[in-house]
């Protein structure tokens, strides 16, 4: 029995070749591009700033329609935004950036950081969920806003292990700060927004970054900054800015549109700027923060030094002897408040940054009297060294009330 040959198929055009998959880009091409890949076909290199406090439009009812819709959503208009306070070009490109960075579908810029946060707390007390659980340490302005300082927002303060039992209906938020200003201690992001359950997480991420840690990707719904700090980078601009789904967003859209509070456009502008620097920048400070911090652990004028598991530029230090002493000696040092800049900064949160908290909420935080906060910037290590080494050796004998 003899076998068929078998049929021959007709050859046709071979498969096109299957382009391969793009793998995610990294946080520092992000950092380089996100927010300007349009600039290209504008035929521009920079990103522009639109100092426009109004746009006109010759259709009155379209934007009646316009307005009616942004007033019932909170979403971005479709086209030029009717005034400055709903929406601007320069600022929505710092805004889509730092939601890249972050791993959030948006996010929302405001003036400062501390608008941001009232903004938040505002948004959820419009909505009938007006309490708050807390976590000290936080900024200490941020502390102080809690207190009763905006009207229908009531807090409950707490440990990490405290949250799921400090919630109740009406909970609107639960707020930390990690690492947390000024102590540096850590907290466990994941645990933290399992205790929460279905109420919103919100993470003051300022002093980490999303170079160091993205806090949305560990259940986290808000992310905070103080866009003040790491984000410029450079001690010349303000701003606060909260990354976030689109639903929050919408609210927080119109509480900055009523109240106010809105970003400027350079200022939207410079901190797009910043954000192409983040990652080299914050990765340097880090370095430079771990070399000091080795350093001082054996200084015989420093009882404890604090550096955050995850890195970074900061340090928290606590001095055995006067810290103010140590604020008046140095010289290349600058003794200020802020942090996050390109040169180091040194201050003593019990005398500014926290003092407002009043020395009850300091104990709380876990924030002694002779801690100082270090911000550590780009400087080269051994000029910090010398005068870190000289003021110290300035700063005497252990004493037992340094206030």
């Amino acid at each position: 029995m003899t076998t068929a040959p078998a049929a021959r198929v007709p050859a046709g055009p071979s498969p096109a070749p299957t382009a391969p998959a793009r793998r995610p880009r990294a946080m520092d091409t992000e950092a380089v591009h996100a927010g300007r890949e349009d600039l290209a076909a504008m035929g521009l290199h920079a990103p522009p700033i639109d100092l426009s406090t109004t746009h006109p439009s010759a259709d009155s009812r379209a934007e009646a329609a316009r307005i009616d819709a942004f007033a019932a959503t909170g979403a971005r208009p479709e086209g030029p935004p009717v005034y400055a306070r709903v929406d601007n070009a320069t600022t929505a490109r710092f805004e889509d950036a730092l939601a890249r960075l972050e791993g959030t579908d948006t996010a929302v810029a405001f003036a400062s950081g501390m608008a941001a946060l009232t903004a938040l707390l505002l948004a959820r007390a419009g909505g009938g969920a007006g309490h708050v659980v807390a976590v000290r340490p936080l900024y200490g302005c941020s502390d102080h806003l809690l207190d009763g300082v905006l009207p229908g927002v009531s807090v409950t303060r707490t440990t990490p292990d405290g949250i799921a039992a400090a919630l109740r209906p009406d909970t609107g938020l639960v707020l930390v700060e990690t690492p947390a200003n000024p102590t540096l201690v850590e907290l466990d992001i994941e645990a933290v927004a399992r205790a929460c359950g279905p109420v919103p997480l919100v993470v003051d991420n300022t002093f980490a970054t999303p170079v160091l840690q993205r806090p949305a990707a560990h259940g986290a719904r808000a992310v905070l900054h103080s866009a003040t700090k790491y984000l410029g980078g450079h001690g010349d601009v303000m701003g606060g800015i909260v990354a976030c789904d689109e639903e929050l967003a919408r609210d927080l859209r119109r509480v900055r549109f009523a109240t106010g509070a809105v970003l400027h456009p350079l200022a939207g502008y410079l901190l797009l700027r910043g954000l192409a620097t983040l990652p080299v920048r914050v990765r340097a400070q880090s370095a430079t923060a771990a070399e000091l911090a080795r350093r001082l652990a054996e200084h015989p004028a420093v009882e404890r030094v604090h550096r955050p598991a995850i890195g970074g530029g900061m340090l928290a230090v606590e001095v055995a002897g006067d810290p103010h002493r140590v604020i008046a000696e140095v010289e290349l040092i600058t003794p200020a408040v802020s942090l996050g800049g390109v040169d180091t900064l040194v201050q003593h949160p019990a005398s500014i940054s926290h003092r407002v908290i009043g020395e009850e909420g300091r104990r709380d935080g876990g924030i002694e009297d002779r801690l100082l906060r270090l911000s550590v910037g780009l400087e080269d290590v051994e000029d910090l060294w010398d005068d870190l080494d000289r003021a110290l050796h300035a700063c005497g004998n252990p004493v037992t009330d340094s206030r």
